[in-house]
């Protein structure tokens, strides 16, 4: 892997090494560089599990990409810098109260100075830096609050805490996977009308004082507390695309 590229293309150009700090920073400096998208499964362009078509596509063609692609190739990074960093396989909470296949979600625990951190820069809206994995004890975050608790005493589940409410966000064990495991759900998530990510296109990426996310006929832009929301019609897709992500397709 190009490490160079990679730190470049996520704008961090501080020294390199293994420690929290650097992590914290890698983390931050992701998320406000590389978007969460799907656009590629809306305009049928298949996405493969192979870490030298993902870099292609999120460090040369400066793209975006979902959970599999982005802490896929995130996790290799860290590896590579010398982090003991593993991916793990999630289960996405469902509006039923369920939750997805095994698989469904790719994210990354990296254990450092004898602790376990959940690391996941591929779910969209989520912590800023990495969360220490700890049953029981609320985690304050600049992008919100979180909390682990166990589920069904094999999973632990990392949920968000809204007014003192858990909220479930997904469930995971700590085994290591590979990516090789997460293809079967990539194609799923790929090709199922049942995948909420074939349902409308979505783009989102964190900003310093907000986030903008744009779907097939709505761009909303978050700064603080201000919303602002603006529809358009469908043709207009690919001029706010070029706009607001400096992408064309």
């Amino acid at each position: 892997m190009d490490i160079t590229a990679y730190l470049k293309r996520i704008q961090y150009n501080k020294k390199i090494e293994v420690t929290k700090k650097v992590l914290w920073e890698l983390q931050k400096t992701h998320l406000l560089s590389v978007p969460f998208e799907n656009l590629d499964i809306h305009n049928k362009q298949e996405i493969r599990l192979d870490l030298a078509t993902i870099f292609d596509k999120i460090v040369l063609r400066k793209r975006g990409g979902f959970c599999y692609e982005l802490n896929g190739l995130f996790c290799q990074l860290l590896k590579t810098i010398g982090f003991d960093a593993k991916m793990i396989s999630g289960r996405v909470a469902t509006p039923d109260g369920n939750y997805g296949a095994e698989y469904d979600h790719l994210a990354i625990v990296v254990r450092i100075e004898q602790l376990d951190y959940l690391v996941d820069v591929g779910f969209g809206h989520f912590s800023l830096a990495p969360l220490e994995i700890q049953v029981g004890v609320p985690i304050v975050d600049d992008l919100g609050m979180f909390q682990f608790d166990l589920y069904q005493k094999e999973y632990l589940r990392i949920n968000s805490l809204e007014k003192e409410q858990l909220v479930a966000q997904y469930i995971f064990k700590l085994q290591a996977r590979t990516l090789a495991e997460f293809e079967e759900m990539c194609w799923f998530h790929q090709k199922s009308e049942a995948s909420h990510f074939t349902q409308k296109k979505v783009i989102s990426i964190l900003g310093p004082n907000g986030r903008i996310t744009l779907n097939d006929n709505l761009l909303k832009i978050t700064s603080g507390d201000r919303v602002e929301e603006i529809k358009f019609e469908s043709e207009k897709f690919p001029t706010l695309l070029k706009t607001y992500f400096n992408i064309t397709l």
